[in-house]
């Protein structure tokens, strides 16, 4: 198997280190614009294979797509970082063009491969990349709902002095600040976590879930990396060993909630077909409004990216 990383910053270097760590890929590409610094990066982790004992190769070009050729999955993460005081959505124009050119040359490179967005503002990039892939939504999707997730969970875990590995969650919709939280659907060993600790701990955890990313950008003047491309690694191996993972993706929902066209975070079965299957899970009212305030932000900005697209065309 042979998976693509593209962007050797901090997110899609250490995407590439789990990768090659797990042993997730025989071969692993990682690509970046700015000369030698994939090579580098690349070298770097291969350096380490005789230290933790692995065999996944790692291998970086400068913008070299033709040694990315028949990727199985390619992870796109290239970007401006977010910086203190800009939004995800100040991101929209130059990311959007970025991702425009990364996904034509990946998909005219690897036609078949199965595309994971972690770019930001994520939701409307993983738009803009099916957009130019023109390839199915199962092919597709964003990385966010797995990270959102693991926030909650270990934030949860630190209030409940419990392991991480025992909770399990889900969450939906954009990713950010309008993110649906369901503890409904939170357990702890099997246990609903609403019977473990109070509402309005509960609730504090949830809101500090959804300004997660902010509060790293606050602590260290940029996004964070460890936990977002250890996320992405983790769909690149439900993938590639076709574990039919239920994850939290972000894909175009084409009428699953009552929502058609818009890009957000849903229950999915995750294989080597890339989305299996959408799961729709049965959503109270109050969930459902959560949801519908999130669809109408993330459609926001998808407006703006068509709008721009219109306004450049």
């Amino acid at each position: 198997m042979k998976v693509t990383v593209v962007g050797a910053g901090n997110v899609g270097a250490t995407c590439a280190d789990v990768l090659a760590t797990r042993e997730i890929a025989n071969e692993i590409v990682l690509v970046d614009i700015k000369e030698g610094f994939a090579e580098g990066k690349a070298l770097d982790i291969w350096q380490k294979a005789p230290i933790i004992g692995y065999d996944s190769r790692t291998v970086g070009v400068t913008s070299d797509y033709a040694r990315t050729a028949d990727s199985d999955v390619v992870v796109i993460t290239s970007g401006l970082p977010r910086k203190p005081g800009m939004t995800r959505d100040d991101l929209i124009s130059t990311n959007a063009g970025i991702v425009k050119s990364v996904t034509e040359q990946v998909v005219k490179y690897s036609p078949n491969a199965i595309i994971i967005i972690v770019s930001n503002p994520l939701d409307v990039m993983t738009y803009q990349a099916h957009l130019t892939s023109g390839l199915d939504r199962t092919k597709v999707f964003g990385m966010a709902g797995i990270l959102d997730t693991a926030r909650y969970r270990a934030f949860l875990a630190e209030a409940l002095n419990v392991s991480p590995k025992d909770i399990q969650a889900v969450l939906m919709g954009g990713h950010g600040d309008t993110m649906v939280p369901l503890p409904r659907y939170t357990t702890v060993g099997g246990i609903p976590v609403t019977e473990l600790i109070d509402k309005a701990t509960l609730d504090a955890i949830v809101q500090r879930t959804a300004q997660g990313g902010g509060e790293l950008v606050k602590l260290m003047g940029t996004s964070a990396w460890y936990a977002p491309g250890a996320a992405a690694a983790q769909m690149v191996e439900a993938i590639v060993r076709d574990q039919r993972r239920v994850f939290p993706v972000c894909i175009k929902l084409e009428g699953e909630y009552g929502i058609d066209g818009v890009y957000l975070g849903a229950p999915v079965i995750l294989g080597k077909n890339g989305i299996e299957k959408v799961i729709e899970l049965q959503l109270n009212d109050e969930e459902k409004a959560l949801l519908e305030t999130s669809r109408g932000h993330v459609k926001e900005v998808m407006d703006a990216l068509d709008n721009m697209s219109k306004a450049t065309a």
